[in-house]
């Protein structure tokens, strides 16, 4: 699964699974398009790379907006003349029972988990389209499946995720562009540890784990998966 001469956008880059798949990605060969609102993060991100001569860094663009979506592609493709993918990890978690005002978060987890799926997927599509060939890859999470207590909102938009890219993937299935999603467990992050101290750790999925499987999902292997929602739990000690 080398990607050399493949150009990749991965948006989210900055946090813990952004950083995973862009270190991913380029020891594979790929020119990388790295989004995110940190621009020092972003910055930084650049010069661990493989190959930093291959990545474009392009911080404080709002994925909530038309606009910005646009921006990412135009700046891209001014940049390396093609998109070959998309990987969309930007996110984001809050919890709250529906009585105790969930629907203060509503809007929040529905522009930073939905509308960000929507926007960066209508961004880059018509490039893919044009060349007959592409990636996307969402990640969404196992609440979108079932919902739990106090998840109202990101279960939602969780869910919402997950119906975009099976939309996706049927309406560009003859167009030779697939559309996934991964589904990660509990990911082993330094957040998440301080979050949940003295859980059993041994289950968590370590960013890096999850970032191959998002590498197989952009490669040539895996021409025929679309519209799947693949898990990526773990296994345990």
């Amino acid at each position: 699964m080398q990607f050399d001469g493949q150009c990749f956008i991965v948006t989210g880059a900055a946090g813990n699974l952004g950083a995973a798949v862009a270190s991913e990605l380029s020891a594979r060969g790929a020119s990388l398009a790295l989004v995110d609102r940190a621009a020092p993060a972003l910055e930084a991100l650049v010069k661990t790379l493989a190959h930093p001569d291959r990545a474009l860094a392009l911080p404080g663009i709002d994925l909530t907006k038309p606009e910005g979506g646009a921006k990412m592609a135009e700046a891209t493709l001014a940049r390396f003349g093609r998109i070959d993918g998309l990987v969309n990890t930007v996110g984001g978690f809050r919890m709250g029972r529906v009585v105790d005002n969930a629907l203060a978060d509503w809007d929040f987890m529905m522009d930073i988990n939905a509308r960000a799926a929507l926007v960066s997927s209508a961004a880059t599509l018509p490039a893919m389209v044009a060349r007959k060939s592409g990636r996307v890859v969402h990640i969404a999470a196992g609440p979108g499946l079932k919902g739990a207590a106090g998840l109202a909102a990101y279960a939602a938009s969780k869910a919402a995720v997950l119906r975009i890219a099976e939309s996706l993937a049927e309406e560009h299935r003859a167009d030779g562009v697939t559309v996934n999603c991964v589904v990660p467990g509990t990911i082993d992050t330094p957040q998440n540890h301080a979050a949940m101290p003295g859980a059993d750790t041994s289950a968590w999925v370590k960013p890096a784990a999850i970032a191959r499987a998002i590498a197989m999902l952009l490669s040539a292997e895996a021409g025929a998966i679309t519209g799947a929602a693949i898990p990526v739990i773990g296994v345990g000690a």
